[in-house]
């Protein structure tokens, strides 16, 4: 049985994955992914590209989820099926790439800078 090893990353967020051929069962840090993720939109944003793929229920799928926050992993875990994917059938390439699945967010929040007490926020201005 072949193995199909992938990595996703959003934010802080790392997705190692672990597809296989089986009956759809996703596992997250040794839970399902319905355990791990209880809020619908983000369930929906993990089986996204198995979606539009149409293999929904025919691949296992074992995941070591790191870092960030729960919308950074779910979004980390949707580029790492969708790159798996990809190296299994290169003809659904095109389809994802137009939904936006095979690009890495690059967006990372911005450092907080000294003087300041966030990033952009000011300390209250006081005339005298």
């Amino acid at each position: 049985m072949e193995v199909t090893n992938t990595i996703g990353r959003r934010k802080t967020a790392v997705a190692r994955i672990y597809m296989q051929k089986g009956s759809g069962q996703i596992t997250i840090n040794k839970r399902d992914y319905k355990d791990y993720f209880p809020l619908g939109t983000l369930q929906y944003v993990v089986t996204q590209p198995l979606q539009i793929a149409e293999v929904e229920g025919q691949y296992d799928i074992k995941v070591n989820l790191d870092g960030g926050g729960m919308t950074g992993q779910a979004e980390a875990l949707r580029l790492a099926i969708s790159r798996a994917l990809v190296e299994l059938y290169p003809d659904l390439r095109p389809t994802l790439k137009s939904k936006g699945l095979l690009k890495r967010d690059p967006r990372m929040v911005e450092r907080k800078k000294p003087g300041q007490p966030k990033a952009r926020k000011r300390f209250q201005f006081s005339k005298r």
